[in-house]
């Protein structure tokens, strides 16, 4: 009987698992990315996106707030991606960087930007997976954990 019930346990992990791959795979695999007006492009709908651009509470977080003068941050946030695991730099200039990040087990694609605003005395930021609907916070959870990089550096309040 303790048998069964660990197969049955199995497979409804199986089940859960496919689950969760069919929904995520269901997202558009459309990439918006780059500066439209001043600013990084907005959010989609989903809850799979973050941005200091963002006005809602879903998708709002607050942008990387100058300590230092604005290319020193710059150059040091550049230092703190190139650390990072997993990422891929797809463009970067003097105030505008697009990184490609894949996650460890499933592969799947979020696209990460940062705009330098020296008159503002910000990095704005926006995180965006490619595909899915839910992002189980991973998206805010890496632009805190790029700002607690740079805070380590005193780069950013």
């Amino acid at each position: 009987m303790g048998e069964r019930l660990c197969s049955v346990g199995t497979s409804a992990r199986w089940l859960l698992l496919s689950a969760f791959l069919s929904l995520s795979a269901c997202g558009s695999n459309q990439v918006t990315t780059g500066i439209e007006n001043g600013r990084l492009a907005p959010c989609p709908d989903s809850p799979n996106c973050v941005s200091s651009d963002a006005t809602d509470e879903q998708h709002g977080v607050e942008p990387y707030r100058l300590k230092v003068a604005p290319q020193q941050a710059w150059h040091g946030l550049q230092n703190v991606i190139a650390a990072e695991p997993r990422k891929r730099l797809v463009s970067v200039n003097d105030s505008y960087m697009h990184v490609e990040f894949v996650s460890a087990v499933f592969r799947f694609v979020d696209d990460v930007e940062f705009h330098l605003r020296p008159a503002d005395g910000i990095i704005a930021v926006r995180s965006a997976s490619r595909t899915g609907h839910s992002d189980m916070g991973v998206n805010r959870k890496r632009v805190e954990q790029i700002r607690d990089a740079l805070r380590a550096r005193d780069l950013v309040e």
